[in-house]
């Protein structure tokens, strides 16, 4: 347990900042698996308008540094590869 103001207040914005990235991790996982479920059910119309929802919300997260810049591209990337080859069948 911390022991000095300063460290009971960090304590307190390390949880607070904890919280939201968690939520905020949760919800970029949830998009990008909605991706990924409407090309396996070959719903290409709809795989496209989350393929745009995921790659915004991609990339405010790499912005906000919640995930590193490089896996938001790697993701986008892996992801638009997934719609066009489903679109495509």
């Amino acid at each position: 347990m911390p022991n000095s103001v300063s460290a009971k207040k960090s304590l307190r914005q390390n949880l607070r900042r904890r919280a939201r990235n968690r939520s905020q991790r949760s919800s970029l996982r949830t998009v990008v698996k909605k991706v990924r479920l409407a090309v396996a059910a070959g719903e290409a119309e709809e795989a496209r308008k989350l393929l745009r929802a995921a790659t915004k919300r991609l990339d405010q997260a790499a912005t906000k540094k919640l995930i590193h810049k490089n896996k938001a591209a790697r993701t986008k990337s892996r992801l638009a590869r997934l719609v066009n080859a489903g679109s495509a069948e």
